[in-house]
């Protein structure tokens, strides 16, 4: 038995040519190759029909192809071929195969002919052995998807070897090997497994410590059953050459692609982008063509909804969506990720963030995601090349309009890098892509935005990074002072108007060059600086929402005190006669509630609320000033124990944070 590989297409079919036209052969060939790639095709398409072509000794050949797929017993076989090659075949079928270009009887044809029709009555009412009615002479057998036949792979090769050992029958068994071996080893394995344990035991050699348990049933199964022997066995007496099927993928394409001839402007489009389409199966590591041909069709689906509701796309954006299709598909169907690698990425701005940050953790998702955008991207450049619906619709299957008009809406927005404003021009792409003769315009805009305080806080320091690192690099003319001067101005006016930042490092590891740090220390220390103020505006705002809860609307003041104050020093922010002023017209019953949770918060969350103690104080007093004369009342009587707690509360912060020398010496504080 010869194994052949590395031949051209053109080669290989030559090959096979050559064996049909022997005069004597008394044996089969194989074609071997890995599921999905395009095997079936090339019999169809390149072989089938040449052989058909060929008159040798004044007769020509046809051929009867037969998939072993899901046959469960050998008689299936002989019915099969007979089915194909009788000549009592329905006229009508004939008709409607030969109108249609079919060379075979379609499945459901084939399961609705009468067989007792073939031959008027059944002999005698016995079973007909099927094999004795067909015709093979001057016929070409191929027998394919042998390894996913039902039936005992060495019966299947003793009965064709019937064929060709005694009537010598051209055959061609296609298949793949790697599948067949894992197939062999794996049947029936709990029956193996106990017939092997029963025989060691009848061999007295269970209860023998010479090796393990494992390894004697795995040797005494190999011994007693083995299969992957017998096939090697029978392979080399029936298959005379096999023939490696790796295909040059642009060989197959244009079959791919037929499909799409009925829609012009997809078939002109994907046409136009055969080299992608190639080099993204190639680089998918896999050579798998029915991945393929599903992403293909997806890719249909994406653009048709993309030409009917956003005519017009930028062509490098349709070409980068075709791209990632072919990808994202490779990634997730041929079983190379989990998943959830793309899950939490929610739009290309992320995508990219996570591609040019330097400084954050590498965990496992970064450097999956690099190493995904440098394989499949590599020499393709794209500023918007994450399409969430796209991953979305290849995920789960399901295309989500609302996500898709999203990402649709902002590329619409963004990818015409022209109307790009400059700051996200150099916050999200490598500045080096903006080209020389519009990088001074992108300096001078950014440096508009920064002066008139258009930006955010966070991005306005960010900014300042790279402005840094072009003025060392003598990139643009301003010196380290003038930007110093111009940013400082810039952040002030910037923070009127910007939220609080509350993970400035995981912001700031978002820089895509190295930044100096002595260049940046004044410009964190101010950002600090308005950082915190701008933490102290949000508290105040949220201090107020809370408050003004009390006493018109105390459900809501409890869920969100329990919610979101537990743990902050929430009266820090809140004006002490205002506060007094909303607890003395609560209910008896609300001051008690009240009281109760600031005890127990100050008992869990002591360190915590420290910084509130000041206004804490500044409230027992003003409730103390306002009992003064007081005649008692349940309500007067209410907001005396709630002063007192109030003073239980501070007389904790007498003792807990004090340095231990000083403890002793501590004047009590002045009610």
């Amino acid at each position: 038995m010869f194994q052949r590989g590395g031949e051209t297409m053109e080669d290989l079919v030559e090959s096979i040519l050559d064996y049909v036209r022997s005069d004597y052969t008394d044996y089969a060939i194989m074609i071997n190759g890995e599921w999905g790639s395009g095997k079936t095709h090339f019999w169809n398409n390149k072989i089938r029909k040449k052989i058909e072509s060929l008159q040798l000794n004044g007769k020509r050949y046809t051929t009867i192809y037969m998939s072993l797929y899901g046959i469960s017993n050998l008689e299936e076989i002989s019915k099969k071929i007979f089915i194909e090659t009788t000549q009592l075949m329905d006229k009508n079928l004939r008709k409607f195969m030969d109108a249609n270009g079919q060379t075979t009887i379609p499945e459901y044809a084939k399961t609705g002919i009468d067989m007792a029709n073939f031959f008027g009555v059944t002999q005698n009412g016995d079973r007909v052995d099927y094999g004795e009615f067909f015709s093979t002479d001057d016929k070409v057998l191929c027998f394919d998807d042998l390894e996913r036949a039902n039936v005992d792979v060495i019966d299947i090769l003793g009965y064709i070897n019937n064929f060709v050992e005694h009537d010598h029958i051209k055959t061609i068994i296609i298949c793949n090997e790697k599948e067949l071996s894992t197939k062999l080893k794996s049947s029936n394995l709990e029956m193996k497994t106990f017939i092997a344990t029963y025989l060691l035991d009848k061999q007295d050699e269970l209860n023998k410590t010479d090796k393990p348990m494992v390894e004697k049933i795995q040797d005494k199964i190999e011994h007693v059953f083995d299969k992957a022997n017998d096939y090697e066995r029978i392979k080399e007496k029936l298959i005379g050459e096999t023939f490696e099927y790796a295909p040059k993928f642009d060989y197959i394409i244009n079959g791919i692609l037929m499909r799409y001839e009925n829609d012009p402007d997809l078939i002109r489009f994907l046409r136009e982008n055969t080299g992608l389409i190639i080099s993204t199966f190639h680089k998918s590591g896999t050579r798998n063509l029915r991945i393929l041909k599903h992403a293909l069709n997806d890719f249909k689906k994406i653009y048709e909804m993309v030409n009917k509701s956003y005519p017009n796309t930028n062509h490098r954006v349709m070409q980068t969506m075709l791209i990632f299709t072919i990808a994202i598909s490779f990634e997730i169907k041929a079983g190379k990720i989990t998943k959830d690698k793309f899950v939490n990425i929610k739009d290309n701005e992320e995508y990219k963030s996570i591609l040019v940050s330097s400084r954050i953790l590498m965990d496992n998702r970064q450097f999956y995601i690099k190493e995904f955008d440098n394989n499949y991207y590599y020499n393709f450049k794209s500023e918007y090349r994450f399409f969430k619906f796209i991953e979305y619709y290849i995920r789960t299957r399901i295309f989500d309009m609302k996500l898709f008009k999203e990402n649709m809406e902002t590329i619409r927005n963004t990818v015409d890098t022209e109307n790009l404003p400059g700051y996200k021009r150099l916050l999200t792409e490598e500045y080096w892509k903006i080209s020389d003769d519009q990088f001074g315009g992108v300096i001078q805009e950014v440096i508009n935005d920064v002066k008139e305080g258009k930006l955010n806080l966070i991005d306005t320091v960010k900014l300042f990074a790279y402005f840094s690192y072009f003025s060392r690099k003598g990139l643009i003319e301003y010196d380290l002072k003038t930007l110093r001067s111009v940013f400082f101005n810039g952040m002030n006016i910037a923070s009127l108007s910007s939220e609080y930042c509350p993970n400035p490092k995981e912001e700031l590891g978002k820089i895509a060059i190295e930044e100096v740090e002595e260049d940046m220390e004044d410009i964190l220390k101010h950002f600090n600086m308005l950082n915190e103020q701008l933490l102290d505006k949000m508290y105040k705002e949220k201090a107020e929402e809370i408050m003004k809860c009390i006493p018109m609307k105390m459900e809501q003041f409890y869920e969100k005190f329990d919610k979101e104050c537990m743990e902050l020093p929430i009266f820090k922010y809140y004006d002490s006669f205002q506060l007094f002023q909303r607890i003395s017209c609560a209910s008896n019953e609300d001051i008690v509630l009240i009281k109760e949770k600031l005890i127990d918060r100050a008992n869990r969350y002591t360190k915590e609320i420290e910084p509130e103690m000041k206004n804490i104080k500044q409230l027992k007093q003003i409730i103390d000033d306002y009992l003064k004369g007081k005649d008692t009342t349940i309500k007067i009587v209410m907001l005396k124990e709630f002063s007192r707690d109030l003073g239980y509360i501070l007389d904790k912060y007498k003792i807990s944070f004090l340095p231990k020398r000083e403890e002793k010496i501590v004047e009590p504080v002045e009610e």
